[in-house]
């Protein structure tokens, strides 16, 4: 039987965390948006109450030799706040090594301008789109 929920991807950055969703049959990774990081609980709280949510999946930042650094204590805490928010809904994380210049490439290769490709705002929810179908490709 199928279950009919969706995934939550989701770029933790210091200035913006990007939030991307699938469709309920869990096929295809789209962006939500991107969202200052003291509002993205109220944003997640707003998601989950509308439709079913399965899973979050979180971007592992890794550094280029798959080492943790600070990026990663930043999303440890993060973590900390979704699981006392959302305690039944477990977390998954991905390595997401270059899904920032891979979403540049994406826009590029999208034909998004020039002056668009710079909006960090863009990149970011891409990035978690690229993050959650990544998953999607590996776990489906």
């Amino acid at each position: 039987m199928q279950n009919y929920a969706r995934l939550i991807g989701i770029d933790v950055g210091t200035k913006r965390v990007g939030i991307a969703q699938t469709d309920l049959l869990k096929t295809i990774a789209s962006p939500v948006g991107t969202f200052p990081p003291d509002d993205v609980l109220n944003e997640l709280i707003r998601i989950v109450e509308k439709s079913p949510v399965e899973g979050f999946v979180i971007g592992w930042p890794l550094d280029p030799r798959g080492d943790e650094g600070a990026a990663t204590d930043m999303v440890i805490k993060f973590i900390a706040k979704l699981e006392n928010q959302f305690p039944d809904i477990p977390i998954h994380k991905i390595d997401e090594r270059f899904t920032s210049s891979k979403a540049r490439q994406v826009m590029l290769e999208s034909g998004i301008s020039k002056k668009k490709r710079r909006e960090k705002e863009r990149v970011d929810r891409i990035a978690a789109a690229l993050i959650l179908q990544s998953y999607l490709d590996t776990n489906q």
